[in-house]
């Protein structure tokens, strides 16, 4: 997939509204070799995916090792909204708390006074964090009406190539 490609999917206002949110799930192989899934806070900044991260969280052994990952968000009602990215992570290690990280945790729902409570405790909590940033390298965004997974646009084919079949053989049969 070309970087036009990705930025074309990436820029649609469906895709943004997906990027806009505040969860996602992030998938990449452990240092065993075994697929992990997790869901993890991001923001995405026009270009990239950001996550954060403790200093001492075990996944960052794993993306040192593999940077190869994959996200997924989606929405929760029918039909859903999925859009599926792929790509590669840096891991940026910072002092004190990473602006993403208090912007990716500032849709929650907080009073004023819960909010300072909130960063008070993450300050005394963190010396420093993790920047998990990917970079974009494939990206398919699926609404169920303009856009199918690749497997069910398949068999939409097939359905239509059968309905072809079948209308030929009663033409067919008409004109005898």
């Amino acid at each position: 997939m070309t970087n036009d490609q990705i930025i074309e999917i990436l820029n649609r206002p469906l895709s943004q509204e997906m990027l806009a949110r505040d969860l996602c799930r992030l998938a990449y192989v452990a240092k065993d070799g075994t697929p992990r899934n997790i869901p993890i806070a991001f923001a995405w900044n026009g270009e990239e995916a950001v996550m954060c991260t403790s200093k001492n969280a075990p996944k960052l052994a794993s993306l040192r090792q593999n940077p190869a990952v994959a996200i997924t968000i989606d929405t929760e009602v029918h039909p859903p909204t999925i859009l599926l990215v792929r790509g590669t992570v840096e891991l940026d290690e910072v002092d004190g708390i990473p602006e993403e990280y208090l912007e990716m945790n500032g849709s929650y729902e907080m009073t004023a006074e819960q909010r300072v409570e909130w960063e008070a405790e993450i300050r005394s909590l963190y010396d420093g964090m993790v920047r998990i940033v990917m970079t974009p390298t494939w990206a398919k965004l699926i609404d169920f009406e303009t856009t199918l997974p690749s497997a069910v646009e398949e068999l939409v084919q097939q359905r239509a190539e059968r309905q072809r079949k079948s209308d030929s053989s009663v033409r067919s049969d008409a004109v005898q």
